[in-house]
């Protein structure tokens, strides 16, 4: 593995983790939730350098099912990481504060809302398209065969059982109603444990990557009957 590709994946774990960090502003109050947002914009910016081959690339070759779905996430989650930053700086009373911007307070955390909502709900399912890759980094840093049937089977079982768990707080947390801004305000449960947050919205993360993962999976398999027909 090349020093590149190191810095790339560290920078992809970065993103990962802090994503249901960022989702948890009323527990990390104001001050720290700017600044790790900083923090995000910084990596999500280095991301896309890192990949600027894929912008390069946009208007080349055949745009098969998956490359559509593929490009239309990608560019959506740019759109929302681009709203979450110009609300950001506009609500900012710490990192941003220097900057002489003014705008619309009421404007600006709704298109914060929706944007992060969205985002969180795309960045999983971003996620979720480079399944493959996470999987084979995964089983080479462990050990493990990523073709063997034990390994096959444990892992279904996981991600069965961690999405059913993220659909369970996807409409418990009734999250459409921040994306849609049917709802301006969070609810915040004070006596929910700190670990149970985390884990309603790692779920939630799981159960939209699980989605993307196995969508684009039956894409592939779509264009290969395709392509076989046509040839024969």
């Amino acid at each position: 593995m090349t020093a590149k590709l190191k810095f790339k994946i560290t920078i992809d774990i970065l993103l990962t983790v802090l994503l249901p960090v960022l989702m948890a502003y009323a527990l990390t109050g104001q001050k720290v939730h700017e600044w790790i947002g900083a923090v995000m914009f910084a990596a999500f910016i280095i991301h896309n350098v890192l990949n600027a081959n894929w912008y390069l690339n946009l208007f080349r070759g055949k745009y098969t099912p998956q490359r559509i779905l593929q490009t239309a996430i990608n560019l959506m989650v740019f759109v929302s990481m681009i709203g979450l930053m110009i609300s950001g700086i506009i609500m900012s009373r710490y990192v941003f504060s220097f900057l002489p911007i003014n705008g619309s307070a009421s404007f600006a955390r709704e298109l914060h809302m929706m944007s992060a909502y969205w985002g969180f709900v795309l960045m999983s399912l971003h996620l979720g398209m480079h399944g493959n890759m996470i999987k084979g980094i995964v089983s080479k840093s462990s050990g493990i065969q990523s073709g063997s049937r034990p390994y096959k089977a444990v892992l279904s079982l996981m991600e069965i059982t961690i999405s059913y768990y993220g659909l369970y707080a996807f409409i418990k947390n009734d999250i459409t109603s921040y994306m849609f801004l049917k709802n301006i305000f969070v609810f915040f449960d004070p006596n929910q444990p700190v670990i149970l947050f985390f884990a309603e919205y790692i779920a939630m993360m799981m159960l939209f990557a699980c989605v993307a993962y196995y969508f684009s999976m039956l894409l592939q398999i779509y264009t290969r009957k395709k392509h076989q027909k046509r040839y024969k």
